[in-house]
């Protein structure tokens, strides 16, 4: 896919010590993606215990800079060592120092894109740091003013019969229900489509994108007799950025959008709030999506999925969902590069 010779590594963080990450990295060394470099970032003695538990081999080298090795390790220090599926709330810096060093790492071009294992979010704030997941912790210490969260999977004939890529975006992230009809503003979500827009052809190479847009209340607000925010906020965005000329369709019942008829002829879907989109998604996906955070100065995708405390040091954790992450990285890494 990409000339390994040439495109830095990709930095993979295994995200909580206690899940199903470290297994995930653990897996993917035995057969890496041809033509990828990569460094893992997480620590050396956590690996291989799980790769011992699981009854597999893991002997990575030292990630050197500049190196030509298809695989490598980047080793940070544990606060405390680990048991499968027993998180310890004294390990919640180590995760967050994983991404901050990736992040780094991407922004002085020393890695092409960043791709995350997932976190446990209730340990994080267990620990007194605020955080509410990636997306949004990523935008912080990059200095995003904003970002989107995107989720991507080509549906499986099983759920839907479109084969085209089903990309999911959402106009708000990680709100209490209550919140979202007031976060949904003009403003914030004119400048989520811009984003939408432009990472799609950035990122995806599409020169003029398709975008369905969800409606936020039943119905698509049922002519105002369901909720206004269709007539009085959203409606109005969508008319604003056709005149700019972008090709919106909307605001449309949710309930009905994620049809084939309608997919077969959309490059992405706009989702109002997190459980309005993304479960379809999964539903059609899981365990080959990948999660994709918009609009930063650095590639990130992630795994689709949460930590599996349960399957964590079983061997029985599915890597597929991993692997699509880091190939969707390579690609929009190898984009940017060309473009």
């Amino acid at each position: 896919m990409t000339d390994a010779g040439v495109m830095p590594p990709l930095a993979v963080t295994a995200g909580e010590p206690a899940g199903i990450g470290p297994d995930l990295c653990v897996a993917l060394a035995q057969t890496p993606p041809a033509g990828i470099r990569l460094t893992f970032i997480a620590n050396r003695t956590l690996l291989a215990e799980r790769a011992r538990l699981i009854g597999l081999p893991f002997d990575l080298p030292d990630y050197t800079a500049g190196s030509a090795a298809p695989l490598s390790l980047i080793s940070l220090p544990l606060v405390k060592s680990v048991s499968p599926g027993r998180v310890e709330v004294a390990n919640a810096g180590y995760v967050l120092e994983c991404l901050r060093r990736a992040v780094s790492g991407c922004l002085a071009g020393e890695f092409a894109g960043l791709v995350t294992g997932p976190v446990h979010k209730g340990v994080i704030n267990a620990a007194g740091i605020a955080f509410t997941g990636h997306t949004e912790y990523l935008a912080e210490i990059t200095g995003t003013p904003r970002v989107v969260m995107m989720l991507v999977g080509t549906p499986s004939s099983a759920s839907l019969s479109s084969q085209r890529p089903l990309r999911v975006a959402l106009a708000t992230t990680h709100l209490p229900l209550r919140a979202v009809a007031d976060a949904i503003q003009r403003e914030s979500l004119s400048a989520t489509l811009r984003i939408l827009q432009a990472a799609l052809q950035r990122d995806f190479g599409l020169a003029r994108p398709r975008i369905l847009v969800a409606g936020l209340n039943p119905h698509a607000g049922e002519g105002g007799h369901l909720g206004r925010e269709e007539i009085e906020v959203i409606a109005p965005v969508l008319e604003a950025l056709r005149g700019e000329g972008m090709a919106l369709e909307g605001p449309l019942p949710a309930d009905t959008l994620f049809q084939t008829k309608y997919l077969n002829t959309a490059d992405a879907v706009l989702a109002m709030y997190h459980d309005q989109g993304l479960p379809v998604l999964k539903y059609a996906t899981f365990g080959g999506g990948a999660n994709v955070t918009l609009g930063l100065p650095i590639v990130r995708t992630s795994v689709d999925h949460g930590t599996a405390l349960d399957l964590a040091g079983s061997g029985r954790a599915e890597s597929g969902s991993l692997r699509a992450a880091i190939a969707l990285a390579a690609e929009m890494a190898a984009r940017r590069r060309e473009g």
